[in-house]
């Protein structure tokens, strides 16, 4: 007698996230494009805010990059 197959349903649970994510949805698409149905821009406006760049992690003057303010460069 063979055994019936019990299909398990694949409905996920959704992650956790951030406040200000709240109801974000990305897709990426056949042609590889991504679809959100959120703003670019503020997706990056709080990437910027609570991301840290590992790229610019090592200069002097990241900590004030961070903070929106530019360090005024001293010439002789």
């Amino acid at each position: 007698m063979a055994k019936a197959s019990k299909k398990k349903s694949s409905v996920k649970p959704k992650p956790k996230v951030h406040k200000d994510l709240q109801g974000l949805d990305i897709i990426i698409d056949q042609f590889g494009e991504i679809k959100a149905n959120m703003n670019i821009e503020k997706l990056n406006e709080f990437l910027d805010k609570n991301v840290d760049d590992k790229k610019l992690a090592e200069r002097d003057d990241y900590d004030d990059l961070k903070k929106g303010k530019k360090k005024k460069n001293k010439s002789s």
